[in-house]
């Protein structure tokens, strides 16, 4: 099964786990079962049924760009990334 890296400022909704293994093809599918597994997380990863414009999706160290069409595979490893906050010189 894919790994999903949690990040830390969403780790309230997986009772502080890190790391969870959730099945799925698709980052579509990835984000309805941790919605299943644990309420509430993905409203905070999605947006009008796609991926938050302020969230970058990782799968297996590679930046993806098709939001919730993106597919992933048995052994990969997908990090949610919040944008980072502030701004200013």
């Amino acid at each position: 099964m894919p790994t999903v890296v949690i990040p830390a400022l969403l780790r309230k909704f997986t009772g502080g786990l890190e790391r969870v293994e959730i099945p799925g093809k698709s980052i579509r599918e990835l984000v309805r079962h941790l919605g299943e597994q644990f309420p509430g997380i993905d409203q905070q990863l999605l947006e009008d049924g796609d991926i938050r414009p302020s969230i970058a999706v990782s799968i297996d160290g590679e930046i993806a760009t098709g939001g919730v069409l993106d597919s992933v595979s048995e052994n990969s490893e997908v990090h949610f990334i919040p944008a980072l906050g502030g701004g200013g010189v």
